[in-house]
């Protein structure tokens, strides 16, 4: 059954936006220098032919979503052709609807099919994976839901409810065999965070190439005002939380950098630390060895990690590992292989025990993946893509509804402040960690509330304009 406010997208602008960053950063065996962000405009209408528009943008972070020894430039090109095939097909995409029928629909039908278009184009060359594609996805994805809640004059997360959707989500989900859980008659409303927090508190990535102290320091440094070194992070910023980047194939040096790192956090009164091995493990012993030896020599170390991420592979349906006795010592959160609410399913079966939301893997993917967890009792959070400009304030947004274990991850200040002087201006609680934490406050007004008419940014001349 339809509704009056059900919308079809209609147009698609993209535009490639470069950003250099201040410092590397470190992801598995690659270092970071500098990332293009794909900034996406899309037009929707209703059935009485009013219209709006909405943006969506994601960073296009080629070292995380394709791990490869091929050159990022090659893989960065591949990407970008993918963002420009998408927006011709999101342009064209017939389905009418509420955004998460929309979104579910593009990624379980057309996603696949433009994703194997494009690798059969590039026969002979290594294929595009598929995390890849929902990031290019994503930002149109974001734009979608963005034009709904602008076209209807509400924030979205507002309309995440029977009034607006067509299906509850029993229409998008499936419940664990072993379970007593049902989503007859729920809505993504029925899993939002109540009363929702105006501020959240900032995790600060350590990257796995940061110095730690000032004898690491080797004079190419930026002198560019912002803090190099931890110390200097926790004090401008008042953090409290620290994600500490590790190797996952060098026990020894992880183990004495999640040392090093919590000697500083006691030292300097942050309190919380998670563990981030980047996919690179491939036996839980590895994790249960560092976290045993940390037990017994570092009890409080130990006792300041609040869960452990993603240390083994992306690929969860190849790498069936069973993780139960990592999750044993600490909550463990899929991240990179969290792809999907499925995944999330298969995750559990597995031992994981917690779920790392991200935006970068569309709205909509997030959305169900937050509703299937919570169902069935597995713990949230939210990470980072190193968001900036537009597409910090959808991560933001997502954590605060999500009801995560502690805060948000942020760090795009960290690597690329400037890049964000724009949108700090109208939201400075976003883009500048105060007291340990980011400040929703600004946030207001329909869709995603960017308020992107107060933003004085100069856009390039788009890649693409497609449909009307």
């Amino acid at each position: 059954m339809s509704k009056v406010t059900d919308v079809r997208s209609t147009g698609a602008a993209l535009y490639f936006l470069p950003v250099e960053t201040r410092v590397p950063l470190k992801f598995g065996k690659e270092t970071l220098t500098h990332v293009t962000c794909a900034r996406v405009k899309v037009r929707v209408e209703n059935a009485r032919g009013k219209g709006a528009d909405g943006w969506g943008e994601t960073p296009i972070s080629v070292t995380w979503v394709w791990p490869s020894s091929l050159s990022y430039e090659k893989r960065e090109e591949a990407l970008k052709d993918l963002c420009r095939r998408l927006a011709r097909a999101w342009a064209e995409f017939p389905v009418i609807g509420h955004p998460m029928e929309i979104g579910n629909a593009f990624v379980e039908t057309r996603l696949r099919d433009i994703l194997g278009d494009l690798n059969e184009a590039r026969a002979g060359q290594e294929p595009v994976p598929w995390l890849a594609a929902l990031v290019c996805c994503s930002a149109f994805d974001i734009a979608v839901h963005d034009a709904f809640g602008v076209l209807n004059a509400r924030p979205v997360y507002e309309t995440y409810t029977q009034e607006y959707m067509n299906c509850d989500l029993s229409h998008f989900l499936e419940p664990a065999e072993d379970s007593n859980v049902t989503f007859r008659g729920t809505y993504p409303v029925d899993f939002f965070a109540r009363p929702l927090p105006g501020k959240l508190p900032a995790w600060h990535l350590v990257g796995g190439v940061d110095p730690l102290d000032e004898n690491e320091l080797t004079g190419q440094e930026p002198d560019d005002g912002y803090p190099v070194l931890l110390r200097d992070w926790i004090a401008r910023d008042g953090l409290n939380c620290l994600k500490v980047k590790l190797r996952g194939n060098d026990a020894a040096w992880d183990y004495d950098r999640l040392v090093k790192v919590g000697m500083i956090a006691r030292e300097n009164g942050a309190d919380w630390l998670t563990t981030d091995f980047n996919c690179t493990v491939t036996e839980p012993a590895y994790v249960n060895a560092i976290l045993d030896r940390l037990v017994q020599e570092h009890p409080r170390i130990y006792g300041m990690i609040l869960y452990v991420e993603q240390p083994f592979p992306y690929d969860l349906e190849t790498n069936r590992i069973d993780v139960h006795s990592v999750s044993a010592r600490k909550p463990l959160f899929m991240d990179e292989s969290a792809h999907d609410w499925r995944m999330v399913r298969l995750g559990r079966t597995l031992g994981w025990t917690g779920v790392a939301l991200k935006t970068c893997k569309t709205q909509t993917g997030a959305l169900l993946s937050l509703c299937w967890a919570k169902a069935h009792g597995m713990t949230l959070m939210v990470q980072d893509l190193t968001n900036p400009m537009l597409a910090q304030i959808p991560h933001v947004l997502l954590a605060a509804h999500a009801g995560t274990i502690m805060g948000v991850e942020t760090n795009s200040m960290q690597f690329y402040p400037e890049a964000s002087l724009p949108e700090q201006k109208v939201h400075p609680g976003l883009y500048r960690r105060r007291e340990g934490c980011l400040d929703l406050s600004t946030v207001s007004g329909p869709g995603f509330g960017y308020r992107v008419d107060e933003i004085t940014r100069t856009l390039p001349e788009p890649e693409i304009v497609a449909g009307t």
